[in-house]
């Protein structure tokens, strides 16, 4: 059985018919880029993928178990990052990343999200209110999630919009270390996208 799986999946919006008969897997190690045209539906694939939207049509398994009957396991092993950034506006990227742990049920010392929030380029920024930062600032002070919680499956709705290069650069070796340490990741980019590891591409068409 695939680590995780989308099988017969279809998307439906009041009477149309976003996409039908999805169907693609992951293994440990692997990345897939999901394509497609703009409405098209792929944000609502990532949404069920991540167990946010309920599914009518198909299934989605990750390690041969449906995660609407094990949700809580499997939201265990997944780190998602939407359109929606989900920051607190009046906290800093520190107090953001540490709370959003705690929400996690997991531990995260000040020091080992301090680092997190360096990587992602946010060194001298960590106490600045996130209102005041710029929206690549914001989008990196999200990114930084990645590597604070200890998720298998990485589920990224477009990761590099707003971004500059020099953070691009710094996601994609977050990204590349990820699959290095066989983890799994499924997202969406209009940019080019290029990782190391075993990479698949599914192009979503209605």
């Amino acid at each position: 059985m695939p680590m995780f799986s989308v099988s017969n999946l279809s998307c439906s919006r009041g009477d149309k018919r976003l996409f039908s008969g999805v169907h693609f897997a992951i293994e440990a190690g692997q990345w897939l880029h999901l394509e497609g045209d703009n409405g098209v539906g792929k944000t609502s694939l990532l949404r069920m993928a991540c167990g946010l939207s309920s599914v009518a049509e198909g299934e989605i398994t990750w390690q041969g178990q449906s995660i609407a009957q094990f949700p809580d396991a499997f939201r265990a092993d997944l780190a998602y990052l939407g359109h929606q950034l989900a920051l607190k506006e009046d906290l800093t990227p520190l107090e953001n990343l540490l709370t959003d742990a705690h929400m996690a049920g997991q531990k995260l010392t000040p020091a080992n999200a301090m680092a997190a929030l360096a990587q992602l380029g946010l060194r001298g920024r960590e106490h600045l209110p996130v209102r005041v930062l710029s929206q690549g600032q914001k989008r990196r002070a999200a990114l930084s999630r990645l590597l604070a919680r200890k998720a298998r499956l990485w589920i990224l709705d477009e990761p590099f919009v707003a971004l500059d290069a020099a953070a691009q650069n710094a996601l994609t070796q977050v990204i590349n270390a990820h699959l290095q340490a066989q983890g799994l990741v499924l997202l969406t980019s209009h940019q080019a996208v290029s990782l190391q590891g075993q990479g698949l591409s599914y192009r979503l068409q209605a």
